[in-house]
């Protein structure tokens, strides 16, 4: 294999590893923010159930003042009726008596709804609550296990960039050049090898002539259609496939 090939992969294999750590830590972040988006949404339907009961309680407050006012109302009724000496006050007045008393049932059958409300709504806190302290701990959990391994990607990213420009160094200054470019057009696979006259990155057919270029080991030769540079080494089959 010609030497600058074997820099050029040496210095290839290290690009991808750069890559590939170097995207394993950009989507850090985004999990670490989508764990707390989870542990913030739990806590909102926790927040809503226990608005929900406070609602319900509060109606049913006012329910019971309604039913105290209705009782007062009665009571100044049938006061009246006691110092009324016509029939049709007297009658009306009872008329009034008995609307308060429909009225105080009807509001009663409401608060025994909301008492059935409040149960439901009592038991969906209690679920929200438990749902929303196992988030918060799956949560803290996720984020240090993220922070671990963000600690070990960055040593790792450290470790790699160590001496990749002494591998860059080592490759002469035009294949270097060529090689830059494709990575950033390319970006992690520019250095392939030909199998079955196909190019390796861009898997088209090669010319017989790159083939014969590719095993003379002479010089870089490049696919025709994608740019990449191409290798042969003997354990290559140059056999189509049909």
């Amino acid at each position: 294999m010609l030497e600058t090939i074997e820099k050029l992969l040496i210095l290839q294999d290290r690009d991808q590893k750069l890559l590939r750590v170097g995207g394993e830590l950009d989507h850090i972040e985004p999990e670490r923010q989508s764990f707390k988006a989870r542990a913030v949404h739990a806590q909102g339907d926790l927040e809503k159930a226990k608005h929900r009961v406070m609602e319900i309680e509060s109606g049913r407050k006012d329910l019971e003042l309604e039913v105290e006012t209705k009782k007062q109302l009665i009571v100044k009724y049938a006061n009246q009726q006691f110092q009324t000496r016509k029939n049709e006050e007297y009658r009306a007045l009872a008329h009034e008596i008995e609307m308060c008393k429909e009225a105080i049932f009807k509001i009663e059958d409401q608060e025994i709804a909301m008492m059935e409300q409040a149960e439901v709504a009592q038991k969906e806190v209690a679920r929200a609550t438990q749902a929303a302290s196992e988030m918060r701990k799956l949560v803290e959990d996720q984020i240090a296990q993220l922070g671990a391994r963000e600690g070990n990607l960055r040593k790792e990213l450290a470790d790699l960039s160590a001496n990749r420009e002494q591998l860059a160094a080592a490759v002469n200054e035009t294949a270097r050049s060529r090689y830059e470019r494709l990575m950033r057009s390319k970006g992690g696979h520019v250095v392939v090898g030909v199998q079955h006259s196909v190019c390796g990155g861009c898997h088209m057919k090669l010319p017989p002539q790159l083939l014969v270029m590719c095993q003379a080991k002479k010089e870089l030769v490049s696919c025709s259609n994608c740019g990449r540079i191409l290798y042969y080494t003997r354990d290559m089959d140059l056999a189509v496939v049909d």
